[in-house]
């Protein structure tokens, strides 16, 4: 009887060893991603990040998130501790061009794979990069600018943040469309530090106090045409202006849809979301991704914007 409960006592003893050690390797085996976000405030880094949430939880992985809240210093310091967290993956959206790519540079010596979203540091571009093909839709705004006003007018551009890959590209785009347009003259430009709609109210008013003649406003973001748009309202110009966005917003969807904007280009926010958590997994498995995946824009004018607002892609 002794040996017997000897034996039970030793058989349950080593099942609880099993289930422990089960535990702890599935605890361990549990995927975990960080997301380091430029700024939550703005829609477009908003859906991704809903859109990186839903596909997390859908596929049983931990998602960290840090929000910098548009400021460089913070986001370093947020994917450092990230970096002590051990994640496993890190999908990267830089708050700004300046220190880019100090957190690439210290995810790697972690062996930590980045996939960078919408920006990609020069000095340190992420594993892979995944953003909208900004040339070619800049270019494709600027081609419908130029056949919507009858390729004449005085145009204003206020830019993202100077340095960053979006404005970059969008300027690149831009420039070549309007090469093809030159009854299209650019009479002002000036950056933004946020991307944000009330610099784009203060940048278009200035800009209407020093070219009243303008008639054309490109805000490199839709929250900047937003702020060109009611800058215009303000002005009671009483004069067409014709005011385009670019990204897509909710808030910019809606306005095209009331006549605020005359188009913008949508970008598929939401589908790059998913896809940035699908190739964290896929780096994490040691799988091979092209160095850049970039996604096609759609022209959206206030005759096909009901599609967008309903269903974002």
């Amino acid at each position: 009887m002794f040996l017997r409960n000897s034996y039970l006592n030793t058989t349950v003893a080593a099942l609880s060893l099993l289930c422990v050690a089960s535990f702890s390797s599935s605890a361990q085996e549990k995927i975990t991603v960080g997301l380091a976000v430029a700024n939550l405030q703005a829609d477009f880094f908003n859906q991704i990040k809903q859109s990186v949430d839903a596909e997390s939880k859908a596929k049983g992985v931990q998602l960290i998130v840090a929000d910098a809240k548009g400021d460089a210093a913070t986001q370093v310091d947020q994917i450092q501790d990230l970096i002590t967290r051990k994640v496993n993956a890190l999908i990267y959206i830089p708050a700004g061009a300046t220190a880019a790519g100090v957190p690439v540079k210290a995810a790697k010596a972690a062996g930590i794979p980045v996939i960078a979203v919408d920006r990609n540091a020069p000095d340190a571009p992420g594993d892979t990069f995944i953003a909208t093909d900004s040339v070619s839709a800049a270019r494709t705004l600027g081609e419908y600018i130029c056949k919507a006003t009858g390729g004449k007018g005085k145009v204003a551009v206020i830019q993202g943040q100077v340095g960053t890959t979006p404005e970059m590209d969008r300027d690149k785009g831009f420039k070549e469309a309007l090469a093809k347009c030159p009854g299209l003259e650019v009479v002002a430009m000036q950056p933004s530090k946020m991307w944000m709609q009330d610099e784009g109210f203060a940048i278009a008013q200035d800009m209407l106090q020093r070219h009243p003649d303008i008639t054309v406003f490109f805000g490199r973001a839709d929250a900047l045409a937003l702020g060109a748009a009611h800058a215009v309202k303000v002005a009671n110009l009483g004069n067409k202006v014709w005011v385009f966005g670019f990204d897509g917003d909710v808030a910019g969807l809606k306005a095209v849809k009331d006549g605020v904007l005359d188009a913008t280009m949508t970008q598929k926010t939401q589908y790059m979301g998913k896809l940035a958590l699908d190739s964290a997994l896929d780096l994490i498995a040691k799988k091979e991704l092209p160095k850049e995946q970039l996604q096609e824009a759609a022209l959206t004018p206030k005759e096909n914007v009901d599609p967008y607002i309903k269903q974002h892609p």
